[in-house]
């Protein structure tokens, strides 16, 4: 998930320091633990104070935003993370310290966020301009890559005595490629654009110049993996700057760029806090959103210390 989220490590964590009553947690011969004590504890560890950081991030956005994300949404991305992971998942998810339930609570805060994100801050026609100039489309190619140049520039000339269609370069990828996730396919990669952060930067930078579909790189291209030949399958093109694909495809870019900004996160979560308005109790925890907020701020305007 998104970096900038503190992730919740305990459902318990936080049904404790919700409470600072006299109950019992533990007990043994002749002494006890009351949950008084163990909150007096935990509000001053890092962790404690992680968890009411979020439990009050978390509660401000469902209480501005939550008509904005359904259940159903969630559970849509659950499902895809878990049919990415297959059988690994539920490890995956114990490793990082998550049930299905609070992994659940984690995505609705990331969704909840980026709606926030959408609706406090706006692209500038300036950000738009300065993305276009770096702005390509989804395009989808295939691929054949080998380890030696010569053995590249063969491929090139037996494909150049051929018709230039995805058949017959198909069949080249399967006979010589050892990129063993795309050869059965013909060398086809999935669509990307500028920024895809999975693909070799040359490689990337190589396809984008294959403007017309058919077009094919007659210069093997380097990358670290080896060398690559590389055919346009589809390239809509770039498009005018004030089409409204075009528009729309940059203010995704930027946000999808904004979301992964923890600097950028961090003001829109200060300005859901303001608004929230949050008193903090407890003297202890009043720095508690000081990831978010000044000390002035979380004190005086969005965090109101009422003493303990």
């Amino acid at each position: 998930m998104k970096k900038w989220i503190v992730g919740v490590t305990t459902a318990a964590m936080a049904l404790l320091l919700a409470g600072c009553g006299s109950s019992t947690v533990a007990s043994m011969k002749g002494e006890k633990i009351t949950q008084s004590e163990y909150y007096s504890k935990m509000k001053k560890s890092s962790a404690g104070q992680q968890v009411l950081q979020q439990m009050i991030v978390s509660k401000a956005l469902e209480q501005q935003y939550g008509k904005k994300v359904s259940d159903k949404k969630v559970d849509k991305q659950y499902n895809t993370v878990k049919k990415q992971y297959g059988s690994s998942f539920a490890a995956t998810l114990s490793s990082n310290g998550y049930t299905e339930s609070s992994f659940k609570e984690q995505i609705k805060t990331s969704l909840l966020s980026e709606a926030a994100l959408k609706d406090l801050k706006k692209p500038t026609t300036k950000q738009l301009k300065a993305q276009y100039k770096k702005y390509e489309p989804k395009v989808t190619v295939q691929h054949i890559l080998v380890k030696k140049q010569d053995a590249a520039e063969q491929i090139v000339k037996d494909f150049q005595g051929e018709k230039n269609t995805t058949a017959n370069f198909s069949a080249l990828a399967k006979k010589n490629s050892i990129d063993t996730g795309t050869k059965s396919n013909g060398g086809k990669l999935p669509a990307f654009d500028n920024t895809d952060t999975s693909l070799d930067s040359t490689f990337k930078d190589a396809a984008f110049k294959l403007s017309k579909n058919g077009d094919f790189t007659t210069t093997p291209v380097k990358t670290e993996y080896g060398y690559s030949i590389i055919r346009m399958i589809n390239n809509p093109g770039k498009g005018d700057f004030s089409s409204k694909k075009v528009q729309t495809a940059l203010k995704d870019q930027l946000y999808k760029t904004w979301e992964s900004d923890s600097t950028t996160m961090n003001k829109v979560i200060a300005k859901v806090l303001k608004k929230a308005n949050v008193t903090i109790k407890d003297n202890d925890l009043k720095n508690v959103l000081s990831t978010y907020l000044d000390s002035s701020s979380s004190s005086n305007s969005a965090a109101t210390t009422t003493g303990n």
